[in-house]
């Protein structure tokens, strides 16, 4: 019933900019927790950034003062602005959110990603 849509990605050179945004969409759901997690060919997929309802953002040490997560609760939506990319930030870039569904059960849901290439 929840559903996350990424849109923003796209190809870029290095030391420029793109903006990601996820929305959460459904009914009966609160979601607790959203963020970002990003996977490169032959790797794991790592946290980029999270925000949880009334707390401050935590940054994955390699993207700390480059990326700015936001969110904004009315809309449940989340903002991610990548600044100063560098080609290692190539990866396919998924939302993530947790929270609940019509029952007590933690849930996790995930986008369907979307690809950031950072070359020249």
């Amino acid at each position: 019933q929840v559903q996350l849509v990424e849109s923003g990605g796209g190809l870029v050179q290095p030391g420029g900019s793109l903006r990601l945004s996820c929305v959460a969409s459904g009914s009966g759901f609160i979601m607790n927790t959203m963020g970002w997690y990003r996977q490169a060919p032959g790797k794991q997929r790592d946290l980029v950034a999270t925000i949880t309802t009334g707390g401050s953002p935590n940054y994955a040490d390699s993207v700390r003062g480059r990326f700015i997560l936001s969110r904004d609760n009315y809309a449940n939506t989340i903002d991610l602005q990548m600044n100063s990319l560098k080609p290692e930030d190539t990866a396919v870039y998924y939302c993530n959110g947790v929270g609940y569904e019509n029952t007590w059960r933690i849930s996790h849901y995930w986008g369907q990603g979307t690809q950031v290439t950072v070359s020249s």
